[in-house]
């Protein structure tokens, strides 16, 4: 990378800094969409694993008669029940993801964003064949280590980032959305490495890479 690179590249850094939005909600809309077509079907239960700050929960609840989200760190789930405040159809579980705590077929659609590289990968996948009800849906934004493969969505993504932030947030912003502040760390697996272990629990499981240093994946249940 040389210095003008390196500059811009820097100086791109810091507007988005200045002004920050959570790349998870790039996303929402399709999460979203999901879910109609899921309550369209007759789907009334939905589960968001990992739920972080609550935002959407709060969406997925005005969708789906029931919703739980499930949420292992202690402020951030305080953040999530408080913008429940008047939703009588969602609930927050404050405890680590535990798939044998639900009856099995529990859920006609369940939500993992950016949180599934927090869990043991294969065993996660492999309960959702228990846990989701014939013809219920895994819907999953997850995040992988960067490759070379990646590079030309982490070049547009590292682009339209600062432009998003500037549309989404026009002035600078003084501290971190609470959209923002839950617990993260930083993916292990590769996009192929997550491909193959996916494809192998869920038969049928649709993958795609993403904006916004994200992928996607879909599997219904026959």
């Amino acid at each position: 990378m040389d210095r003008v690179t390196m500059r811009l590249a820097s100086k791109l850094s810091l507007f988005s800094a200045a002004h920050p939005w959570s790349h998870n909600e790039a996303y929402a809309p399709w999460i979203l969409r999901h879910a109609r077509a899921m309550h369209r079907q007759g789907g009334e239960r939905a589960l968001d694993v990992g739920c972080g700050t609550g935002r959407l929960l709060q969406r997925l609840a005005d969708v789906m008669p029931h919703v739980v989200g499930v949420e292992p760190d202690e402020p951030t789930a305080a953040r999530a029940r408080a913008g429940l405040v008047g939703v009588d159809n969602a609930t927050v579980i404050e405890a680590s993801f535990d798939p044998a705590a639900f009856d099995p077929e529990s859920f006609d659609l369940v939500t993992f964003v950016a949180v599934l590289h927090h869990l043991p990968l294969g065993p996660t996948l492999e309960a959702m064949r228990t846990l989701i009800r014939p013809g219920g849906r895994l819907i999953i934004v997850g995040l992988a280590r960067e490759v070379p493969a990646d590079l030309p969505l982490s070049v547009a993504s590292v682009i339209l980032n600062p432009v998003i932030g500037l549309i989404r947030h026009p002035r600078r912003a003084r501290e971190v959305p609470d959209s923002m502040t839950a617990p993260t760390s930083e993916p292990n697996e590769t996009f192929a490495e997550v491909a193959a272990i996916a494809r192998a629990a869920l038969p049928g499981v649709r993958m795609r890479r993403g904006l916004f240093w994200r992928y996607t994946a879909v599997w219904s249940k026959r």
